[in-house]
């Protein structure tokens, strides 16, 4: 059985997804992991660009922007993972962008769902 903290972020990428098909972004894979460089939450296509999101799901902005959790570590991390993810599927020079989804949720219910297009860089 899953923890509490687990099962919020599972509801926040399921939120997540909705508000991106929403979007017009389609879903390629979720939860893409590329053993041991890491994980990407979800991949999707948004006109011309190869996305990759990072799904934050908080209850608070008590300690910070889900956001601004995604810390220079993590960024590495996802960069390194995306770019596994171009080389496993022959994709060549593709257009990457990177974008983190922010799910704040109150009493197991979505207050919001913001997508962040472009929230970060790749990380070397």
């Amino acid at each position: 059985m899953g923890t509490d903290k687990s099962l919020l972020g599972a509801k926040g990428e399921l939120l997540a997804e909705s508000r991106l098909k929403e979007m017009g972004y389609a879903i390629l894979e979720k939860n893409y992991r590329c053993l041991p460089l890491g994980e990407i939450d979800i991949v999707a296509r948004h006109g011309s660009d190869l996305v990759f999101v990072e799904v934050k799901t908080r209850r608070s902005e008590l300690f910070g922007s889900a956001a601004e959790s995604v810390d220079k570590k993590k960024r590495r991390r996802i960069t390194r993972a995306a770019m596994c993810y171009v080389s496993e599927h022959n994709l060549g020079e593709v257009d990457c962008r990177f974008d983190v989804a922010e799910v704040y949720m109150k009493n197991g219910a979505p207050v919001t769902v913001e997508v962040i297009q472009g929230a970060f860089f790749a990380e070397e």
